[in-house]
Parts: C-alpha cells; structure tokens; sequence
C-alpha cells in the first residue's frame, strides 16, 4: 500500500540481503519510522512488543526470524531453539507456529550450509503468498459490498463496521477485513467505515484510522462501545473483522470486543463477517472458547496511554486510579453461531466444520 505517495510492504528484505526492515507500529498514529531487524532476537523483540502486529505479519516476521538465526548458526540445535524462542513471543495467534512448523520441516531435511539462503526465501514466499491471499479475499468480499450497494441510492456509501486494525499493517499488504474495502473504494464503490478505537492498545485508531487516511478511504473513529448505538439507528450496513485463530468449526477468536459486536449485529440483524486467509484456522481445535489460549498482557496497556499533547510533543500519562488492580485479556472468541459467514481465499463460506473442511481438504488432510 502507499504511504504519502510511496508503495510499502510492512515487511521486506534489506537492501544489504542480510537483515529485515519493518514498519515499527509502536510510533503510530503520529511517527512513521521503520527499523532493521538484524538477529532472530531482534524479531523475536518485535513480536512480543507489538512493533509488528496482526496475525499474518506475526507469522512472516516468526519465518524472518528463523532466516536471521540460520545466518549465525544453522545447526540443528539452533533451528529448534529459535522455533521454540519465535514461539513463545505471541500465544494466541495461530499464524506463528504454522509459519514456524513450516520453516522447521523445511530446513530439517537441508544440509546445514544451504539453510540459510532456503529460509530466506521460504520467508519470501510466505510474504508473497501472503499478499496473494489477501487479494483473493478482497475480491470475494468486494462482492458482498457490491450486492450491500446495488440495494442503496446512487451515491449512498456502504456503511461498514470494523475492529482492532486488519489491514495492511496486520498482513503483508492489502489486508484482511480492509481488502474488500480498498478493491470497493478503488472500484467506484462509495464506503464508508466505522473504525472502532480497539481498546486498549487502540490500533483501530492509531492503525486503521491512519490507513484509511493514507488509502482516501471515507471513515470516522468511534469509541468501541458506540457500534450497537449505530446498528440499532441503520447506520452499519456489514460488519467485517479479521481473525487471529480460527477452528476447524467457525469459532473466531478476535481482538477483545469482538464478542460483543458480533452479539450487536445479531440482535439488529446486520450481517457480521470474518475475513480470514486459511493459515488462521486451526484444524486441531473445536472449541474456541475452551480451547483457544487468550493472551493475558500488562495492565499498564490499560492504564497507561500516549498521545501527542498541544505543543507536539509526544507523552505517556496515567488514566487510571492509582492503587485500582487492570486486567488486560487480549483477545475474546466469537461462537460460529454468530458469524454469517468467513471470507477466505477460496470464497465465502459458512461457519461450520463442514463447509471449512470442504474449502481446505488438503489442511484437514495435513493436521489428521
């Protein structure tokens, strides 16, 4: 996507061929800055600290991650302590281990002094793929808001709800829930999104937001609890999220409050769906609430948040009352029940086991 004119990957190899440059999403909504990730601790660092977010990028950066490793050590002891390191960083988002189990079944079977240059571009193809999947799913989503919009008047935008940031800035480019948008604007289709502020950490603010902006995409920030209040008043045509882990059954586990926008959308009977490439689902799981672990992170993310003040300084303040314990779960699971459907690389499909199944035989076939 382009950023003030220019086209951008949030992720690519360095120009030396040696080291990997991210967009650091830490610095948004008000500093663009990218960084150079030199080792696996490096990426290792930006996983865990959100300098790189969204469950398809976590898992490009994991597979970078084992590419800088090899380049110091490519015996067999590191490989495995670098998948086991990588792993660690982000539990809920199950893109990490398939990039990771994918790297380690790769590279297992090569002579250690060709591991290197295989991990490199193993790590490249997954960024292409990446991209093409998420071109795939915008195409197949733009039709559900071409059929939104041929039901309104000349002119009327689509009026589409969104939580936490599923754009270019979680993937390799375009997006998941923001690909039909963009192939929709870019396509002569009036949008509009609702972009919710995804408390705590904000990315639908500080990320979707400033996205949108860069793309000339019409939207309005709204604080996370106001999409039941738009629904009830007609004002959300089609709400459309991204995933971080998805089972084998439908179950959708999403940033903290999709839960409760997908009950909204029931209840006012506007259609909710799920933008997924297929590396997000989980054919070893079932049951998304029992199963799926939900990252506990710091209460400070709460209690704590940065801004950019009137003089233009950029500063971290309190807006909790002190001495008042936070809790922080990071994620909330959406039952299959809810969802209208899950927009995928290969189509539109109900959320059941058997219409997954049917889509992705050769994923059911892998985890038997």
């Amino acid at each position: 996507m382009n950023v003030d004119g220019k086209k951008y990957r949030t992720i690519w190899l360095a120009e030396d061929g040696g080291s990997v440059e991210i967009i650091d999403q830490t610095r948004f909504p008000h500093t663009f800055e990218t960084i150079r990730l030199h080792t696996m601790e490096d990426a290792a660092h930006a996983i865990r600290f959100m300098q790189v977010r969204g469950a398809p990028l976590i898992g490009a950066t994991a597979a970078y991650g084992v590419a800088l490793a090899m380049r110091t050590d490519a015996s067999d002891d590191n490989l495995h302590a670098a998948c086991s390191s990588l792993l660690e960083t982000r539990p809920t988002a199950v893109n990490l281990q398939w990039a990771l189990d994918k790297a380690r079944r790769t590279l297992v079977r090569l002579a250690p002094e060709i591991r290197e240059e295989a991990a490199f571009k193993l790590a490249n193809d997954i960024c292409d793929e990446d991209i093409a999947i998420n071109m795939a799913i915008g195409m197949h989503g733009m039709e559900l808001i071409a059929a939104i919009s041929r039901l309104k008047r000349a002119g009327e935008p689509v009026n589409i709800l969104t939580h936490c940031n599923a754009g270019w800035l979680a993937t390799v480019d375009w997006g998941t829930a923001t690909a039909p948008i963009y192939m929709s604007h870019d396509g002569g289709i009036p949008v509009h999104v609702w972009v919710d502020e995804t408390r705590p950490r904000n990315q639908g603010a500080f990320l979707t937001a400033w996205e949108l902006g860069q793309h000339g995409v019409p939207h309005t920030v709204i604080v996370d609890n106001a999409g039941g209040h738009l629904m009830q008043h007609g004002e959300v045509d089609i709400v459309i999220t991204g995933t971080d882990r998805t089972t084998a059954t439908g179950d959708v586990c999403n940033k903290i409050g999709t839960y409760l926008k997908a009950l909204a959308a029931k209840d006012n009977s506007v259609p909710f769906y799920v933008a997924l490439p297929s590396p997000t689902i989980d054919f070893s799981l079932s049951d998304g609430i029992r199963q799926i672990p939900i990252e506990e992170r710091g209460g400070e993310e709460v209690s704590r948040i940065t801004g950019r003040t009137s003089t233009g300084e950029i500063e971290t303040v309190d807006i909790v009352a002190d001495g008042s314990p936070v809790g922080n779960p990071a994620f909330d699971v959406t039952p299959a029940r809810l969802v209208t459907g899950l927009i995928t690389e290969r189509g539109v499909l109900e959320a059941n086991r058997k219409a997954i199944a049917d889509a992705f035989p050769e994923r059911v076939r892998a985890s038997a």
